[in-house]
This record gives structure tokens, C-alpha cells and sequence, in this order.
């Protein structure tokens, strides 16, 4: 059985998604970003509310490693969480934590 990177902690389970965003996921996993705005932005918070644990800072690779447990594209899931304002980043870039008002 492999071992964990002792560094890096597992994100917390991810929910179902619920029935109007089920028809973007397959197996656990992001099959599609939503084109249209309403629809993306309730993904995003449907993975902000079941990745990121509220009050929990996170590094960058913890948490591509959380995007990575539902898409491969975690710079762009990154991006657009960070955008629609459900993830704060540090103007340094090295510590994200999820925003006050997603909590």
C-alpha cells in the first residue's frame, strides 16, 4: 500500500454534488466547468463548501491537490474560485483560505 507525503494532509471528503450540478460529474469527478455564470458559480461553491475546510489555511499545493481529487485542471478551478471570491489568497500567493462569506 503507498504511503501519503507525510506533508501534505487529504482534503476533506467530497459531498455529492447536488441534483443540478450532478449532470456535470461522473465517477466523483468534474467532467465540465459550466459556461453559463449561475451555474458555474454554484459548482464553485459547491467545491469551495466541500474541499476546503472554513478557517484552515491552505499552500498552493495543498490546494491543487484537493482541486485534483475532482478535475486535472486545478490552475483554472483555482482561478475561478479565486475570482468569484469563495478563496482569498495572499498578495504572495503562498496561503489561500476559504472566504469569510463561503463559510
Amino acid at each position: 500500500m503507498p504511503q501519503e507525503d507525510e506533508h501534505r494532509t487529504r482534503p476533506p471528503h467530497t459531498a455529492p454534488a447536488p441534483d443540478s450540478l450532478s449532470r456535470f460529474f461522473a465517477d466523483g469527478r468534474l467532467t465540465a466547468v459550466p459556461r453559463r455564470p449561475a451555474v458555474r458559480e454554484a459548482l464553485l461553491a459547491h467545491l469551495a463548501d466541500t474541499l476546503f475546510e472554513s478557517g484552515r489555511a491552505y499552500t498552493e499545493p495543498e490546494v491543487n491537490d484537493a482541486l485534483g481529487t475532482v478535475h486535472e485542471d486545478t490552475a483554472a478551478l483555482r482561478r475561478h474560485l479565486i475570482t468569484s471570491g469563495l478563496l482569498d489568497r495572499t498578495r504572495d500567493g503562498s496561503t489561500y483560505r476559504r472566504a469569510a462569506a463561503a463559510c
